[in-house]
């Protein structure tokens, strides 16, 4: 397995990308302005997340995604300590990161990685899209965002 960032001459994998985030528009806005980085296994892409510097000494790792038939091995975790790894070495100080309220795998690796919640962003899901997002059978309408000093 190989993570490594995408090229300038690379399509970003847009099919990964949503399954995290179902705003086609939000995602391309967050790679205009972050760098992307996907795992890959064979040759196959089974990995993604984006990191976006938000202020001075700060950076979010945005949009994590394992391929459905990766799922449930670790694939995201590795990701995340990249994430984490790559932001160190930049210089960054904190790490941010934002998941739905419904979202309970992931809050429990984003704390299981070193995040601790910081904010609670209420509403969050009901302003910024379109339509209701369910998952786990439970209404997502709030952004949780957790953190990590570096």
């Amino acid at each position: 397995m190989n993570i490594r960032e995408i090229q300038l001459h690379e399509s970003p994998p847009m099919d990964l990308l949503l399954m995290a985030d179902p705003s086609q528009k939000l995602v391309a806005a967050y790679l205009e302005g972050g760098d992307c980085y996907v795992l890959e296994e064979k040759d196959q892409i089974i990995g993604v997340y984006v990191l976006i510097p938000t202020r001075t000494g700060t950076v979010e790792l945005i949009n994590i995604a394992v391929a459905e038939t990766a799922q449930g091995k670790g694939i995201g975790k590795l990701l995340v300590m990249d994430a984490l790894k790559r932001a160190r070495r930049d210089g960054f100080k904190i790490i941010e990161i934002g998941t739905g309220n419904s979202s309970i795998g992931q809050l429990a690796l984003y704390q299981k990685c070193g995040f601790r919640i910081t904010a609670i962003d209420r509403d969050f899901f009901i302003r910024h899209y379109d339509t209701p997002i369910y998952e786990n059978g439970i209404w997502c309408r709030d952004m949780i965002r957790l953190s990590q000093e570096l």
